[in-house]
């Protein structure tokens, strides 16, 4: 299927998300909230797919909603940011909630729900000349995209705030020693060393990664024994599965397990 806002390259089982709106710096708008949507349904549904590349094309990852598309009759911006919203957080849930580990390419500026992609992310690498900036608050308006539940996990709530009230803007570096990103490498070296990891990924126990992100993001609001008590299922649950019993074959063997995803 094609799109007009992205693209989507499926091969040897890694499904990877390229935002395509470059004379725009990969903006947000109706179209690409819609698009975004129904790329994050086909990658949740295809059991085939067991590692997800979200980038961007040019010299931005994504700069954020596109205003100046909802500036034209600011009777209807409220609904209109309703209505993206919708698409947006489709999106990230169910990317979210998907076995497949989601790896964010950030390329370059990560601006407003640019930021909040590049931290629904189970895992990110940046460019050297990424740049990291929540952006909301300059414009008046207030975040949307994930980025209030994920960035005070991430960098936790003072330094969130800080970020939020100030429009600072986070260098790469920054990012990585507030735990934005997992790593950082030069601009050129981005989609290699990304492909590397999703290459490594895509070979590993796809449902149990699954399993994994869920249990790691309802950790913060389960008491200790109900969160012992998930874990327990968890665990039984996948020892039933393909690959919790090639796991343990394997590793009595000594051998490398060979994982179907299942």
């Amino acid at each position: 299927m094609a799109y007009e806002t992205m693209t989507l390259e499926v091969a040897d089982s890694i499904a990877t998300i390229t935002l395509n709106r470059p004379q725009a710096y990969n903006a947000l708008d109706m179209q690409m909230g819609k698009e975004l949507m129904e790329v994050a349904i086909r990658c949740d549904e295809d059991r085939s797919i067991r590692c997800v590349i979200l980038t961007g094309t040019g010299n931005a990852f994504c700069a954020g909603g596109d205003l100046r598309s909802f500036a034209k009759d600011p009777a209807t911006t409220p609904a209109l940011m309703k209505e993206l919203t919708v698409y947006l957080h489709a999106a990230v849930s169910r990317f979210s909630r998907m076995d497949a580990p989601f790896i964010g390419a950030i390329n370059g500026v990560a601006a407003g729900a640019g930021l909040s992609l590049a931290v629904c992310v189970d895992l990110a690498i940046a460019a050297d000349s990424a740049r990291f900036v929540s952006a909301y608050t300059a414009a008046g308006l207030t975040p949307d995209g994930s980025s209030t539940y994920f960035m005070p996990r991430l960098v936790g709530l003072r330094r969130y705030l800080e970020l939020a009230m100030t429009n600072r803007t986070l260098s790469a570096t920054e990012a990585l020693d507030w735990g934005i990103v997992n790593k950082v490498v030069p601009a050129d070296k981005l989609m290699a060393e990304t492909m590397a990891l999703a290459r490594s990924l895509a070979q590993g126990p796809t449902r149990s990664f699954g399993a994994l992100k869920q249990l790691a993001n309802m950790s913060f609001g389960e008491t200790l024994e109900t969160q012992m008590e998930l874990e327990a299922r968890g665990i039984a649950d996948a020892a039933r599965r393909h690959d919790g019993r090639e796991g343990i074959a394997a590793f009595v063997a000594k051998r490398k397990p060979a994982f179907t995803g299942e």
